[in-house]
């Protein structure tokens, strides 16, 4: 079974659990390889299902391997998030050296459909710099560009244009400086209908990539990478609901600058807690989101109230308090561009996710939280 060693210091809540059934990467944690990793650079070589998308020599390590071990190697210490192994990569190195990691997905996404996009990373404790965002870029078929420099990801492609490509960076307020628990990195992308491969890496350049000092040696940043998830966003019908999906509560959506619930909002919560009530040995988590009017983080607060409204409510018609988490994620997370009435309507939303995984006991119910699993017996 997986087991959650650490603390994460997430992003987004976006549940793992042991069941990984609709995860769409093949080999999504690294555990499947063809030899012990023995030199650096080995990910093509030795790691199923995943490569490098330039010559930048990405890295793969394992608990079976002395000299590229789990926990100690050339770069620090860290255990892995999930299993026995991680992948690692120079996100940012002098002279726009960059290193990427390409996997693949065990069917093409499809068209118009949104995808929740989830990965753990761990900056290693001898990178001098950490940064604050990362890219990951969605092809079609294998990439391999023949160079050790940074991809121009929001420029071209292998010389051909952008939108042959699905291209999502992600910006996070905070940098990425864990050096002792691994950080969840969220992103939703809506597909194109040509997406076999991603890639994750830093597609900026030197000049332009934000970078925070950190104690270490060398003036670079590199980081752990490991359980990669690529999963379809689902519309909620409440009946035959599967864990590691996000789910829209389809009927749950606020005014302007409101979050208690309409009776609408509660009848179709009712249906929810029926189906809740029905599985008692699923826990669930509430995500709420705000549109761009107002400022960052009156939103981010308005966000929380609107989550706790459902949690509350959930929890009034009889669910366990220990059964239900709830996050606020403000305006950072829109589903359309706010541009007209009826797109800033559809991004005052609620979704929720399921688990068959125990909230720990006191997990803190705040976005940016330090979220704890209890351990498997």
């Amino acid at each position: 079974m997986c087991l959650v060693k650490n603390i994460f210091l997430v992003v987004f809540l976006f549940q793992i659990t042991c069941v990984q059934s609709q995860n769409l990467v093949k080999n999504p944690s690294f555990e499947s390889f063809e030899d012990c990793p023995k030199e650096l650079g080995n990910v093509t070589t030795d790691v199923k299902y995943w490569s490098r998308a330039t010559q930048g020599t990405s890295d793969y390590f394992n608990e079976c391997s002395y000299k590229m071990g789990v926990p100690d190697n050339f770069n620090g210490t860290q255990s892995a998030a999930f299993g026995k192994g991680y992948a690692g990569m120079y996100l940012l190195a002098p002279n726009n050296y960059r290193e990427y990691l390409q996997g693949e997905l065990n069917q093409t996404l499809e068209k118009g459909k949104r995808y929740g996009v989830t990965f753990y990373i761990s900056l290693s404790e001898k990178s001098m710099l950490a940064i604050q965002e990362l890219g990951i870029l969605f092809s079609e078929k294998h990439i391999d560009v023949k160079s050790t420099k940074v991809i121009g990801g929001e420029r071209f492609i292998n010389g051909k244009l952008l939108n042959m490509y699905t291209y999502e960076k992600i910006h996070d307020p905070k940098f990425y400086t864990d050096k002792e628990g691994w950080a969840q990195v969220y992103v939703e992308i809506i597909a194109k209908g040509q997406e076999n491969f991603l890639t994750i890496g830093n597609f900026k350049d030197d000049a332009t990539t934000k970078t925070k000092k950190t104690k270490g040696v060398k003036s670079a940043s590199y980081y752990y990478l490991d359980m990669v998830s690529v999963i379809p966003i689902e519309n909620s019908i409440y009946s035959n609901l599967m864990v590691d999906r996000v789910y829209a509560l389809k009927n749950v959506l606020f005014p302007t600058d409101e979050y208690a619930l309409d009776l609408k909002s509660k009848s179709d919560l009712k249906i929810l807690y029926n189906q809740l009530k029905k599985n008692p040995e699923l826990f669930i988590t509430i995500h709420a989101h705000t549109d761009n009017e107002g400022v960052k983080s009156y939103n981010k607060d308005l966000s929380e109230n609107r989550a706790k409204s459902v949690a509350s409510y959930l929890m009034k018609l009889g669910v366990k308090e220990n059964r239900i988490q709830w996050y606020g994620h403000g305006d950072e997370k829109p589903v359309v561009d706010n541009i007209t009435s009826e797109d800033k309507k559809k991004n005052r939303r609620a979704e929720f996710v399921l688990t068959k995984r125990r909230f720990a006991p006191g997990a803190k119910r705040s976005s940016f939280a330090e979220t704890r699993f209890e351990e498997d017996n």
